[in-house]
């Protein structure tokens, strides 16, 4: 079985960590903040500093970052130290590609492997899998591939798919068909609800989920967000956006693709902090089922 150390112990970092654990992988893990480093401890070996990196592995070592997009460079700096050549280097987050590509630079010459990992699949992932997108060294991959595939949904949620920089460019575009199919749900509900029919909403998701052409696992967090929220009369009608909508978009423009549809969804998550909107209290749940991303609640 594999050795890895996990840098950025939240909710999705736990996620990996329990899940290969359960599949017979060694890991261990480091989180700059105590609780985190509390929660994960039992259920496998937590440290309260990186240098244990060095101790932790008996053969070649496996770093999986696990950090938001912004500190990444932080923690490359600072697990560096503790690496030699031929190690690997995961960033598991949302990273914008390109920024993955220099890294991957900046790493490979000091010999040491970087690869870039898209990951799906939300707070789920621990349970059922995570569909995950690779990009850099192939070599370095096929070191890393029995762990991927343990990780991944049904074991086979998981592809090399080039160079770096390919993985976290193609979860970029996931995450922008992602706003767009999220906004296109919060618009038809929004309609529903103002119809006149006094719909039951969590009815009309079900059957939305029971053999129509627009049945989804997005659509079954809907029924289950109506289920657990009402008609979300407390949820305040902001939409986060992380960044991958707006990187998908720029690129777009760049290379002279037209994705009206993404870009419109990007924009309509920058109205929605502007007014009420009963499709942005939709999506704002929708965020919270699949990621337990937070939601705002009216007092």
């Amino acid at each position: 079985m594999g050795e890895i150390f996990i840098v950025g112990l939240g909710r999705m970092g736990q996620g990996i960590g329990r899940r290969l654990v359960r599949f017979g992988h060694k890991v261990g893990g480091f989180d700059v903040n105590q609780k985190s480093r509390e929660e994960a401890s039992g259920y496998f070996s937590v440290f309260d500093s990186l240098s244990y990196v060095k101790e932790f592995f008996e053969g070649r070592k496996v770093v999986w970052l696990m950090v938001p997009h912004g500190v990444v460079d932080e923690a490359i700096k600072e697990i560096v130290p503790y690496l030699d050549k031929e190690d690997i280097l995961i960033d598991g987050g949302n990273s914008y590609y390109k920024d993955s590509q220099r890294r991957y630079e900046e790493l490979k010459s000091k010999g040491i492997y970087f690869l870039d990992v898209g990951v799906s699949g939300g707070v789920y992932g621990e349970e059922l899998g995570y569909c995950l997108m690779v990009g850099g060294d192939k070599n370095a991959f096929e070191f890393v591939e029995p762990m991927l595939k343990d990780l991944s949904y049904e074991g086979r949620g998981y592809a090399y798919l080039g160079p770096s920089g390919a993985g976290h460019f193609a979860k970029m575009v996931h995450n922008g068909i992602e706003y767009a199919i999220m906004e296109a749900i919060g618009e038809g509900f929004e309609l529903l609800k103002e119809s006149g029919f006094n719909y039951d909403l969590k009815e009309i998701a079900r059957i939305y989920n029971t053999g129509s052409v627009i049945r989804s696992w997005l659509m079954e967090l809907v029924q289950k967000s109506f289920e657990e929220f009402g008609e979300l009369e407390n949820i305040k009608p902001y939409v986060e956006d992380t960044g991958e909508g707006r990187w998908t978009t720029l690129e777009a423009v760049d290379l002279g693709v037209p994705v009206p549809v993404i870009a419109l969804s990007l924009f309509m998550r920058f109205r929605s902090r502007q007014e009420n909107s009963f499709r942005d209290r939709l999506l704002a749940v929708l965020r919270y089922q699949f990621g337990r991303h937070s939601i705002k609640k009216h007092e």
